[in-house]
C-alpha cells in the first residue's frame, strides 16, 4: 500500500461544519429512514433513539425508542445502544434494527414504529441474534442493509488485549465478524434467513453467519450508496488503526487478519499467518502517534455522495477519536488507487459558535448523502451532532439531485440504470416513486429523464 501523503492533486474541495443540535447524552451514531428527507434519528449511548426534524431544526422532546442497555451511561464505557438501521421496506413494513449490549450480551433486536405515530416506536421489540461477551470492550456496534438488501452486523473480538480466546480466527465463534443475514418480514423466530452465499453456510464448525473474519473491533463501516463497496474502519491494539474495502460484488469470507495481524504489522501472535496468502490488508493505516498524521481509534466513515458539494463526489471521510484528525481520500478500488488525501482539521470547525468538534465517535448520511458528525462529547449533556457544509455561501443545501440520478452525478444514465435494474422486484435505490419496490413504473421515471 503506497504511503498517503496531503494532496498536490487539483483542487481539494474545502468544507466547513454547522452544529445542527446538541444538548446530547453521548450519541453514538446518526442516520435516516429511507427517502426521509425531513428526519435524522440520533442514538444516544444510554439506551434512547431521539430524532432530530430537519424541517424545524427541532430535537424533538419524546424518544423515538428507549431500551434497557449495560454501560451506557459513561464516556469510558464501550457498551450501550451502538447501532441502527431502517429495513430498506421500512415505508412499508415500519421494521427497524438496533444493537446494543446487555450486562454480558450482544443483542441485534428488531422494533416496528407505531401506526399511531411515525414518531414513535413500538415499545415491544425481539431478539433476532445475541450471543456472549466476555469483557465490556471491543463490542462493535454496526449495523447496515447492503445494495443486496441484506443486513451486515460488525462484532468486536469480545474484549480485553490481544484477543485472548482466539475470536478473530475462530469460524464457529460469533466475535471479531461481519454477520450477513436476511430479515424477514414479521413472521416468528428466528426473524431471518441466511442467505445461500453466504461462504460457511453449512459448515460443521463454522457459523452460518459469517461473511467476513479477523476483525478486532470494527467501529464504523458504511456503504458506498453510489458503488455499493463495503468500509470497514477497524480499531488497533497499540500500533496501527486501519481502514478495510470490499468491493461491491466480491464474494464473502475474507480474513483481515487480526489477530495476528494488526494493520499491516506481524503481532507475533498465533490463529493465522502473517502476510498470508489468504489474507485481505487494509488500504489505509496509521500509526499510533500525535499530531495530523495520526491517532490512537480510528472512527471510520462515508463516502460522500451528497448534492450540496458535488466537488466532493466520491470522497471518503473518516476520523480519529483521541486526537480528533478527520481526514478524506478518492479510492478507486477496481485500481486500488488513492488520491487527494487531505487533512480537514482547520475546516471541521463550526460556523455558528466557539464550541470545537471533538470525541468523533461517527459520522452519518441524512437520504440525500450529506454527512454529518457525531460528537460524543466527555460529560452528558454535551453531545452535539455538526453537518458538513460548502464553505461558499449560507444555504443548508443545494436543490437536489435530478429525478433519475441515483448516484447524483449530475446526469441520469447507464450507471442509474443499472443501480435500478439490480433492485428490480425488491426495495432499496431505484424506488424513483417512494412505493416500496422497484418496478417498471421506477422505470418509466429513469428513462424520461434519460440524459
Amino acid at each position: 500500500m503506497a504511503a498517503l501523503t496531503p494532496s498536490a492533486d487539483a483542487q481539494v474541495v474545502n468544507v466547513r461544519t454547522d452544529r445542527i443540535t446538541t444538548g446530547l447524552n453521548f450519541p453514538t451514531y446518526v442516520t435516516s429512514a429511507p427517502a426521509d428527507t425531513s428526519r435524522l434519528f440520533i442514538l444516544q449511548k444510554g439506551g434512547t433513539i431521539r430524532i432530530f426534524d430537519l424541517t424545524t431544526n427541532t430535537l424533538l422532546p419524546t424518544p423515538f425508542l428507549s431500551v434497557v442497555v449495560a454501560g451506557g451511561t459513561s464516556e469510558n464505557d464501550e457498551r450501550g445502544l451502538l447501532g441502527l438501521a431502517f429495513d430498506p421496506g421500512y415505508a412499508k413494513n415500519g421494521q427497524f434494527y438496533i444493537y446494543y449490549t446487555g450486562t454480558s450480551t450482544n443483542v441485534v433486536a428488531r422494533y416496528t414504529r407505531s401506526a399511531a405515530n411515525p414518531n414513535i416506536a413500538n415499545a415491544a421489540g425481539v431478539v433476532v441474534m445475541s450471543w456472549a461477551d466476555p469483557f465490556t470492550n471491543h463490542n462493535g456496534g454496526w449495523i447496515g442493509f447492503g445494495p443486496d438488501n441484506n443486513l451486515y452486523i460488525g462484532v468486536g473480538d469480545g474484549g480485553s488485549a490481544n484477543d485472548p480466546n482466539g475470536n478473530g480466527q475462530n469460524l464457529s465463534a460469533r466475535l471479531a465478524k461481519m454477520h450477513r443475514i436476511k430479515p424477514t418480514v414479521g413472521g416468528v423466530a428466528p426473524y431471518y434467513t441466511i442467505p445461500s452465499d453466504n461462504p460457511f453456510v453449512g459448515g460443521v464448525t463454522t457459523d452460518d453467519e459469517v461473511w467476513a473474519y479477523g476483525l478486532r473491533n470494527p467501529w464504523r463501516s458504511s456503504f458506498d450508496r453510489a458503488t455499493g463497496d463495503l468500509w470497514i474502519g477497524d480499531v488497533g491494539q497499540n500500533a496501527i488503526e486501519e481502514i478495510n474495502v470490499q468491493k461491491a460484488g466480491a464474494v464473502g469470507g475474507r480474513n483481515y487478519g487480526w489477530r495476528c495481524m494488526e494493520g499491516l504489522n506481524c503481532t507475533g501472535l498465533t490463529g493465522c499467518t502473517c502476510n498470508g496468502a489468504t489474507l485481505t490488508l487494509p488500504i489505509r493505516t496509521y500509526g499510533h502517534v500525535a499530531g495530523t498524521t495520526g491517532g490512537f481509534s480510528v472512527t471510520g466513515g462515508y463516502v460522500y455522495r451528497g448534492c450540496a458539494i458535488p466537488g466532493l463526489q466520491g470522497t471518503y471521510f473518516y476520523a480519529d477519536y483521541v486526537t480528533n484528525n478527520v481526514w478524506s481520500f478518492r479510492y478507486d478500488s477496481a485500481t486500488n488507487v488513492q488520491t487527494e488525501f487531505t487533512v480537514r482539521n482547520t475546516q471541521i470547525t463550526p460556523s455558528i459558535d466557539a464550541f470545537a468538534v471533538n470525541q468523533i465517535a461517527s459520522f452519518g448520511e441524512d437520504a440525500n448523502g450529506e454527512l454529518y458528525i457525531v460528537d460524543q462529547g466527555s460529560l452528558a449533556g454535551q453531545g452535539a451532532i455538526f453537518k458538513i457544509v460548502p464553505t461558499t455561501g449560507d444555504a443548508p443545501c443545494a436543490p437536489p439531485c435530478a429525478v433519475g440520478d441515483i448516484n447524483c452525478n449530475g446526469v441520469v444514465d447507464a450507471a442509474d440504470l443499472a443501480t435500478l435494474l439490480n433492485n428490480w422486484n425488491n426495495v432499496g435505490a431505484g424506488d424513483l416513486n417512494n412505493d416500496g419496490g422497484v418496478d417498471a413504473a421506477d422505470l418509466a421515471i429513469l428513462l424520461n429523464s434519460w440524459g
